[in-house]
């Protein structure tokens, strides 16, 4: 009888090693090494690649045109993936457990179905009962929606061809398997084999596909790397499971840009759209408090109001805290680096905690003059002088305010809830004044703009 065989394999980056590592010699990560048995490649065929008949031709002659895309009748969905679902495309989602990743695909299919015909739903972690449970929740009950609880991805790869659905649903990833091969669903190679299945079908029959993955303690998407690199699109699900408020984020698309957000409410009966996000982060400000700033964010095309919260507190031993949610820390550092050398300010002894209302994450540099005005706010005890204002600014390192990118679009979404005064540099003034009702006050420096807290 011929010996076993055996190789370890790391279960975040893919790296395979004839000997059992404690450290993973290509991510660095600790106990990540599995064992999984070599398979006789005359034994095992790996799943074809895509087949195509297709020959090498010049690109000029090569016709172009828009990609067939699915409505899948729900808007902010529609807006993160760029216009729709486009056909024979692997669009994979990750999130925390319980955010709301399958209750979302299913009330996609169920409009898919309803529209566009046959819609399969596989299921590896609940049965069919439970998932009509949550259908009849969701309202969720289309004529042409089928469900099946399968794990094996060639039974499954049978149905397709059987029943040659519109659309494919797979939850999850991580628990489908395929028999030739003898490590345990959700390893390393269980996973990219039958990814690569799923990729072959739906790029040979177009069909889209939609994968649930799970996702580490660290937030990040378990499983290789290489799994991002072979699908079209990644969703990622924010939020927490104790707020009601969700966002969907494209961290990769083929097919569109990633800089789009969707905003969802999650609710008994499902997830629901919200079309004006600045109202539903704005809803609990309260302009006379101090250390309470309205700045302004673009995701995509769409420009959002948030409100920033600062509090500062004497230290009371050993070195200051920094602590920020939605904000980069090393921005706030950076912001508190030039309130001490370019103000004056005194906040070598002082905790400092910023958070963003509502669980967003801040990216670019149009909040930085409203984190820097929220810490002074907060360290003098004195609100904002003027009520239904907002701030928008870069701060350089020499305390002087520059302009950044579509501030219009933020200036008219102010107009638009109802503030009366917006704080912008002094060149981004002279671009908006004349568009807007609104009152534009222009500074130069950091140390104008801490003028408006009185």
């Amino acid at each position: 009888m011929a010996k076993v065989k055996t190789k370890y394999i790391c279960q975040q980056c893919g790296y395979e090693s004839p000997k059992w590592l404690g450290r993973c010699m290509g991510c660095n990560e600790w106990n990540t090494m599995e064992e999984e048995v070599i398979i006789n490649r005359k034994d095992f065929k790996r799943s074809p690649t895509i087949v195509s008949s297709s020959k090498p031709q010049l690109i000029k002659s090569v016709k172009s045109g828009a990609y067939e895309r699915y409505n899948t009748e729900i808007n902010e969905l529609n807006r993160v993936l760029g216009g729709g679902l486009v056909k024979g495309s692997l669009t994979l989602i990750s999130g925390e457990p319980g955010i709301g990743k399958s209750t979302l695909i299913l009330q996609a299919s169920s409009k898919i179905a309803e529209k566009y015909g046959k819609v399969l739903y596989v299921s590896g972690e609940e049965s069919e009962e439970q998932i009509k449970m949550r259908a009849e929740r969701l309202e969720a009950l289309a004529d042409s929606l089928y469900i099946v609880s399968e794990t094996n991805i060639d039974v499954i790869e049978g149905y397709i061809n059987e029943m040659e659905p519109a659309f494919v649903l797979i939850d999850s990833v991580q628990t489908l398997f395929k028999e030739e091969l003898t490590s345990a669903p959700g390893s390393v190679s269980q996973v990219k084999e039958c990814v690569n299945n799923l990729m072959r079908i739906g790029k040979s029959k177009n069909i889209p596909m939609f994968i649930v993955a799970h996702v580490t303690k660290q937030g990040e998407l378990a499983g290789p790397r290489v799994l991002e690199h072979m699908v079209d699109t990644v969703l990622h699900f924010e939020g927490e499971r104790t707020q009601e408020y969700r966002i969907l984020r494209a961290l990769k698309n083929r097919f569109g840009t990633t800089s789009e957000i969707g905003v969802f409410e999650m609710i008994q009966e499902g997830l629901i759209e919200v079309t004006n996000p600045s109202a539903i982060f704005l809803e609990s400000l309260n302009t006379e408090a101090e250390g309470s700033i309205v700045v302004a964010m673009v995701e995509g095309t769409r420009p959002i109001l948030i409100e920033i919260q600062a509090l500062v507190t004497p230290t009371n031993a050993g070195f200051p805290r920094r602590t920020a949610v939605g904000v980069d820390l090393n921005r706030l550092n950076l912001i508190i680096a030039v309130l001490e050398k370019k103000v004056g300010l005194p906040l070598m002894n002082q905790d400092i905690y910023i958070n963003v209302v509502g669980g967003l994450k801040l990216e670019g540099t149009s909040a930085d003059l409203g984190v820097a005005m929220a810490i002074y706010s907060s360290m003098q005890g004195i609100a904002m002088a003027s009520k239904d204002t907002m701030v928008i600014g870069e701060i350089s390192l020499t305390g002087d305010l520059r302009p950044v990118s579509h501030t219009e679009k933020m200036v008219k979404e102010a107009e638009k809830m109802g503030f009366t005064t917006c704080i912008v540099s002094e060149r981004s003034k002279l671009r908006t004044e004349d568009a807007t009702k609104i009152r534009i006050k222009g500074v130069n420096t950091l140390r104008e703009a801490l003028h408006f807290i009185k």
